[in-house]
Formats: structure tokens, C-alpha cells, sequence
């Protein structure tokens, strides 16, 4: 397959993706509060902005039962695609998220993280590498773990999800 067919291919698909996908926002910190959340908040309006419909917020400890209880009822609950977790991806001794998410994947998608860290790297150099950005899939829902900036978070949504949310949404549930 040639490179035109190949991006025509990928556009026969978005076209038949969904134009809307309902999102879940987890927020990890154990300093923040709801009000003092502005990746959260940024997550939640750039999805809004996007056409997309916020159907859940948390912000939970990093403790893996905690997080794993959002992904629990995020994958039970039928009306939920995606989840977009912020914070605790880094390497201090409190940042479990990246483990406690990558126990439940069952496809993982490394594309994610290693394009998350190339544009990172673009924008902060080499302290890009600290960055445990996953991707992944668990019961048909879409999973995607970021950093807990603000910065951080807008470029992965702006740069990586928001592109291909719906496309991704349309090949998981085929």
C-alpha cells in the first residue's frame, strides 16, 4: 500500500468515526482540590471545545486502588470511551499511576508515549525524558495518562488525542 492509499485509508475511517466521544477527566494529586486543579479544568474545556462531552471528573490520591477504581467504573459504565488521567506520571517515590495503569492495559499503545516525549523534548529538551505518558485500552475504553502540567497536558491533547480521538474510538470498538 502506497502513501496516498494508505491516507486515504485513514480518512475513510475518521469519516465514519464518531463525531463526539463522551471522556472521563481523572485528576492524581494529593495536593490539589477541585479548585486548584487547572490540568483538570484545562483537559475538561479543551474536550468541550473540541465537540466532545465531559461525562465524569474525579480527583483521587496516588493510591493504585484509587485509580483503579476509576478505571473500574469507567470500563463498567456504558457511557463512557475514554479516560484522560493527569499527574503522577513522573519517577518521585509518590508517582504509582503509571503502574497502576499499565497492570490494567490490555493493548497498550507505546506510539503514544514515545510521540508525547518527542514534542516534549521539542519543548523543554531533554528533561522530556522523565515523562511516563502512557496509552492504552481496557474493556473497549480508551486510556491516556499525562503528565500533571497544564503545558503538558495541552499539547498532548492538542497535538496527539484531539486528532485521533474519535478515529481511535471507531478501530477499538470494531
Amino acid at each position: 500500500m502506497g502513501s496516498g492509499e494508505a491516507r486515504s485509508s485513514v480518512a475513510e475511517h475518521k469519516a465514519h468515526a464518531p463525531r463526539t466521544v463522551r471522556c472521563v477527566v481523572c485528576t492524581i494529586s494529593d495536593s490539589k482540590t477541585p479548585e486548584t486543579d487547572t490540568s483538570g479544568q484545562l483537559l475538561q474545556d479543551l474536550l468541550r471545545g473540541a465537540g466532545h462531552e465531559v461525562v465524569g471528573y474525579h480527583l483521587v490520591r496516588d493510591e493504585p486502588s484509587q485509580v483503579h477504581g476509576v478505571i473500574h467504573a469507567a470500563c463498567t459504565d456504558p457511557a463512557v470511551q475514554a479516560v484522560i488521567f493527569t499527574g503522577g506520571t513522573g519517577i518521585t517515590s509518590r508517582d504509582q499511576t503509571f503502574e497502576a495503569i499499565e497492570a490494567l492495559l490490555e493493548k497498550r499503545l507505546p506510539g503514544f508515549g514515545e510521540l508525547f516525549r518527542m514534542l516534549s523534548y521539542q519543548e523543554i529538551g531533554p528533561a522530556a525524558l522523565l515523562s511516563r505518558a502512557q496509552a492504552g485500552v481496557r474493556a473497549g475504553r480508551l486510556l491516556f495518562s499525562l503528565p500533571g502540567s497544564p503545558a503538558a497536558c495541552r499539547l498532548a491533547l492538542e497535538r496527539l488525542i484531539l486528532p485521533e480521538l474519535p478515529h481511535m474510538v471507531r478501530e477499538v470498538n470494531r
